[in-house]
């Protein structure tokens, strides 16, 4: 199945943009390039973030604190985001349900621009005091309520439209919006970190690549409303039931399990994700001898890598199944999580080898981490299921990543990134076999 031929409009579309009418059907391959346009602005907005609680936070937000201590801080931040992407997401259903998918849209991504450019424009400690963390706070959380809020359900369309040999493919193309909003980002810092005085730097350079999230998210916006405008795709919508239902309706079905499996199905690669993206920068900042440039340089060869991997996941997803790749791929994060303290360890050399080695096989696992286990879900809850699916592994795998790895490490040693990541992998393990389980029972 390659798509649904043009049926007429769909009743409760949304007004914001007049509906598109051709006769042409819709392909795999366009909602898949949207798929990428929307994650790849979201992905810059929070990769904007994470580099800023690095090389920015703890001396514009936090300096009566060490610079370990400020980065602590500013991670605890970080995860903010994470926590209030479910509410986020809760609400927007909400609007969907009341006014529409492009009304939700475009309240959403207008949040998070305005968020992400209200860092931007938001003076320091120096100058607010604690006032200005409390604006930091109450804007991270704004950025998790819109990235939650913005859940379009195309990767579940994706998944649902694509052919069948050749959905880890697709599946895989829906995540190359990670690597390459982590590329955009870490070009952007590492250009005006090189061509600017440290002053320069942290009085008003790093505020250029908030007020760029917010050009791009007005691009994501109107490419993203382009689709879900379309009288196409939003009879294909509602002809595969991936409709906003109730989240509490989900739960008494007995379809809530789902979510937490799924979950963490996919924890492996998400405490993967900011293991090898932010991370690396904090304790290579602190105790390597690399220059901040030369660290960004590294990672966005490394997500390029990952850009490559991702590829790779999707041909031997559709080879050998997509439940096979990424169980093999949390054996080898698992056997990676024993390498990582040395490699932290092993001087510059070393840890350059971790980043590229991490995104590697961040690239094979993260490629396929989504769907594996909602398509467990009936169609009725799917759209509701994948969206907490996702926000739940963010939440246990990627949010305290940053913040506990840094505190663990800095206090006990890189041995205890090994174990961080060692608990995903078991994690993917043990849900893997249970969903196999399950599936052995209902056959």
């Amino acid at each position: 199945m390659t798509g649904l031929a043009h049926s007429g409009p769909v009743s409760g579309a949304a007004p914001l943009l007049p509906a598109v009418h051709r006769d042409e059907e819709v392909t795999p391959g366009e909602i898949a390039a949207g798929v990428i346009i929307g994650r790849a602005s979201e992905y810059f907005d929070f990769f904007v973030f994470g580099i800023a609680c690095v090389l920015v936070f703890p001396h514009v937000f936090f300096p009566f604190l060490s610079t370990l201590d400020g980065m602590l801080a500013a991670f605890a931040v970080f995860a903010l985001a994470f926590i209030a992407r479910p509410v986020g997401t809760a609400l927007g259903m909400v609007i969907q349900r009341r006014w529409g998918m492009a009304p939700k849209l475009t309240i959403a991504l207008f949040l998070l621009g305005s968020a992400t450019v209200g860092i931007a424009l938001l003076p320091g400690y120096d100058s607010l005091g604690t006032i200005a963390i409390w604006w930091l706070i109450g804007l991270r959380i704004a950025q998790g309520l819109a990235v939650g809020g913005s859940w379009e359900g195309l990767p579940s369309l994706l998944a649902m439209s694509a052919p069948k040999e050749k959905r880890g493919w697709y599946a895989m193309i829906g995540q190359l919006g990670a690597p390459i909003g982590f590329v955009v980002a870490a070009s952007i810092f590492a250009f005006i970190y090189n061509q600017l005085s440290i002053e320069e730097f942290t009085t008003w350079g790093w505020r250029y690549p908030f007020c760029v999230a917010f050009a791009i998210n007005v691009v994501a916006l109107f490419a993203r409303l382009r689709l879900v405008a379309d009288d196409t795709y939003a009879n294909m919508f509602k002809t595969m039931e991936l409709t906003p239902s109730r989240t509490f309706e989900m739960i008494h079905s007995g379809e809530g399990k789902n979510v937490f499996l799924g979950a963490l199905a996919a924890l492996a690669s998400f405490a993967l994700f900011h293991l090898v993206t932010v991370f690396p920068l904090s304790w290579m900042t602190l105790y390597g001898d690399a220059s901040v440039t030369a660290i960004l340089w590294v990672q966005v060869l490394g997500a390029l890598i990952a850009c490559a991997a991702m590829v790779l996941s999707g041909w031997m997803a559709d080879r050998f199944g997509r439940r096979n790749t990424l169980g093999a791929m949390a054996v080898l994060i698992g056997l990676f999580s024993f390498a990582a303290p040395m490699l932290l360890s092993g001087g510059t050399a070393g840890q350059n080898v971790f980043i590229l080695v991490g995104f590697a096989l961040l690239g094979l696992s993260y490629g396929q981490s989504s769907g594996t286990v909602t398509a467990n879900f009936s169609r009725r809850f799917r759209y509701v299921g994948a969206a907490y699916s996702a926000d739940l592994a963010w939440l246990l795998g990627a949010a305290m990543a940053p913040l506990v790895a840094l505190y663990l490490s800095s206090h006990f040693g890189p041995i205890a990134v090994g174990g961080y990541l060692l608990s995903g992998a078991v994690c993917t393990l043990v849900a893997l076999g249970i969903n196999r389980a399950l599936e052995t029972a209902r056959k």
